[in-house]
C-alpha cells in the first residue's frame, strides 16, 4: 500500500468491524524507523516530511505497528492533535494500509508540545496475529510491565526536538471510553 492510491478511504472506515471489534488502520509496520502517514488528501501512504525531508527515527525503531483509530478525530479546539486518535499494536508486522480488528487494552496519556496526544495500545483480535497472551491492562502490566517500560521509554525519547510528557496510563475500559468520546459519525 505503501505510496499506491486507494479506493479505500480509510478515516472514514467504520469504528468497528462487522465482528464488533475496534479497528486499527496500520500506518507504520512495526520494525521501521521511517515516519509513514496517511495523506487525508491524495489518500495514500507517503513518508511524512519535515523541512522538505522524509522523517526518519534516529532511535530505536517502532516497537509495535502504529497507526489510528478510524472515525476519530481529536479535536484541537479541546486540547487534542487535530488527526485521529493513535493506536500502537502489539504484534509482529503489518504493512502499511491493512486494516485489522483490535482489542484495546491500555492507553499511554502523552502531552506533546501542550496537546494531548494519547495513544491506545491493542493486540490484534486474531490469536495467530498475537505476540503477547493479555487482553487487560491489569493482565499487560502483571505479565509484561517491560513492555509498558519500552514504550513509555521509545515515547519520551524517538524525537528529541519534541518534549513529549508522561501523564499516565488508562485501563482498556478508560481507553474505550476515549475512543467513544472521540468518535465521528460518518
Amino acid at each position: 500500500m505503501y505510496g499506491c492510491k486507494s479506493q479505500v478511504d480509510y478515516l472514514n472506515t467504520d469504528l468497528k468491524s462487522q465482528n464488533g471489534y475496534y479497528q486499527a488502520v496500520i500506518e507504520i509496520p512495526a520494525g521501521t524507523n521511517s515516519k509513514i502517514e496517511y495523506d487525508k488528501v491524495s489518500k495514500i501512504f507517503k513518508p511524512s516530511l519535515k523541512d522538505g525531508k522524509e522523517r526518519t527515527i534516529d532511535f530505536l525503531a517502532y516497537p509495535a505497528n502504529y497507526g489510528f483509530i478510524p472515525s476519530t478525530f481529536s479535536n484541537p479546539e479541546k486540547g487534542g492533535d487535530g488527526d485521529a486518535l493513535d493506536v500502537m499494536v502489539l504484534s509482529s508486522t503489518i504493512p502499511s494500509g491493512k486494516i485489522i480488528e483490535i482489542i484495546p487494552i491500555g492507553m499511554l496519556k502523552l502531552m506533546d508540545a501542550g496537546e494531548e496526544d494519547y495513544k491506545v495500545i491493542a493486540i490484534p483480535a486474531d490469536l495467530n496475529l498475537r505476540t503477547i497472551n493479555t487482553e487487560t491492562f491489569k493482565d499487560f502490566v502483571k505479565k509484561y510491565e517491560p513492555a509498558k517500560e519500552i514504550l513509555e521509554s521509545w515515547f519520551t525519547n524517538y524525537d528529541p526536538a519534541d518534549k513529549t510528557e508522561i501523564q499516565g496510563w488508562a485501563d482498556e475500559e478508560e481507553t474505550k471510553k476515549e475512543i467513544l468520546r472521540l468518535h465521528v459519525e460518518l
